[in-house]
C-alpha cells in the first residue's frame, strides 16, 4: 500500500454551505464571524506527522486534528477553502494510515454527519484524494471504511446510496494480499487461455489502449527494466497485455507493435467490464501477482514501484 506525501492545490469539489457557531462577545452581546465563499481556513491545532514522535502523540493528533473545524457549521460550508480542506484531510489519512487503525476514518464521516451539508463535502474531498484516477493518493484500503460508512449512512437515501454500494463493489475486488478475479482472454490467433493457466512467480497483468499514449511509455517502461527482463527470460515473470473494450480492428492494428515474448489479447465479449471484476475506469492499469496470483500492486501505472516490490520480494526469499 503506498502513499506518498503530496499537497493537492486545484481539486474542483462542489461548493457547498455551511453555518458557525456563534461566539460570546459579552454577556449581553454576540456576534457570529462571517467568511467570504471560499475564504475560511481551517485552525491547526496538532503537530504535522513529522513532528511526531510517539504513538502516545499520534493518538493525541488524530484524536484532535479536527479540533480547528466547526462541523456544526450546516449550510456555510462553503465559507471554507476547499483546498485547505482537502489538504487538512490529506495529512490527516497520513496520520490515520500511520496508527493502522483505519476505523477513524469512519469516524470522521460519523462526525461530518451533523448535517448533509458538511457530510456531502467530506464525501466529495475524499472521493477526491482516495477515488478519483489521477488522484496521486488513490487508495482502496483507505476508501473502503468511508464507503461501508455511506452505504449505512441515515442521510442517503436509497438513490444516493447508489454510487458508494457500486464504488464499494469495485474497491472490494482484487484488494492486496487477496487473490485476483480469473480472466479468460483471447490472443489475435484466436486461443484461449485463463489468468490462473498462467505459470510464473510473478505475473504482470496490464490492461492497455491501442490509442494510449501512456500506455506505449509504460511498455517502454517495461521493455526498458533489466530486472523484469531477467526475470521473464528466466521464466520468473509473464507479462500480459489485455484489451478490455470493443474496438478490435484497432487492436489488431497495434498487436504486432507490442513485446513478442508478451501474451497479448483482448477481453472477447468485454466481461470484465460487465462483470466489474476489475476496475477500468482508467488505463493503462498494472497489477503485479504472485505465483498464486495474491495480488501484490493494485491498478498501479508506476513501473519503477512494481520494480521495488518485486525486488523486496525477492530479499525475502
Amino acid at each position: 500500500m503506498r502513499l506518498t506525501k503530496v499537497i493537492i492545490t486545484t481539486l474542483a469539489l462542489l461548493a457547498i454551505g455551511c453555518q458557525q457557531t456563534s461566539k460570546p462577545k459579552s454577556e449581553t452581546e454576540t456576534e457570529t464571524e462571517s467568511y467570504e465563499v471560499g475564504t475560511r481556513r481551517m485552525e491547526r491545532t496538532v503537530a504535522p506527522l513529522a513532528e511526531i514522535r510517539n504513538v502516545e502523540e499520534l493518538n493525541y493528533a488524530i484524536a484532535h486534528f479536527w479540533d480547528g473545524f466547526d462541523f456544526e457549521c450546516g449550510e456555510r460550508v462553503a465559507e471554507y477553502n476547499t483546498d485547505d480542506i482537502c489538504q487538512a484531510f490529506i495529512d490527516y489519512t497520513m496520520l490515520v494510515y500511520t496508527s493502522g487503525d483505519l476505523s477513524h476514518l469512519q469516524s470522521l464521516m460519523e462526525r461530518a454527519s451533523a448535517s448533509r451539508e458538511v457530510l456531502d463535502l467530506f464525501m466529495s474531498v475524499s472521493e477526491m484524494v482516495l477515488h478519483d484516477p489521477n488522484s496521486p493518493l488513490r487508495n482502496d484500503e483507505l476508501y473502503i471504511p468511508i464507503l461501508e460508512y455511506l452505504v449505512e449512512s441515515p442521510l442517503l437515501d436509497e438513490y444516493d446510496r447508489m454510487i458508494p454500494e457500486h464504488d464499494l463493489h469495485i474497491a472490494m475486488q482484487n484488494r492486496l494480499g487477496h487473490k485476483a478475479n480469473d480472466i479468460v482472454y483471447t490472443t489475435a490467433k484466436g486461443k484461449r487461455g485463463t489468468l490462473y493457466d498462467i505459470e510464473a512467480d510473478y505475473t504482470l497483468l496490464m490492461f492497455n489502449n491501442p490509442d494510449c499514449p501512456t500506455c506505449r511509455m509504460i511498455i517502454d517502461n517495461i521493455v526498458a527494466s533489466p530486472l523484469m527482463n531477467e526475470m521473464q527470460e528466466m521464466g520468473r515473470l509473464k507479462v500480459i497485455a489485455i484489451y478490455p473494450d470493443a474496438d478490435l480492428e484497432a487492436w489488431h492494428r497495434y498487436v504486432d507493435k507490442m513485446p513478442r515474448r508478451w501474451i497479448v489479447s483482448y477481453d472477447e465479449g468485454q466481461r470484465i467490464t460487465h462483470d466489474k471484476s476489475y476496475d477500468l475506469r482508467a488505463i493503462p492499469s498494472l497489477y503485479l501477482l504472485d505465483k498464486d496470483k495474491r495480488v501484490m500492486v493494485k491498478d498501479s501505472y508506476d513501473v519503477a514501484y512494481i520494480e521495488n516490490v518485486i525486488a523486496r520480494a525477492e530479499s525475502d526469499i
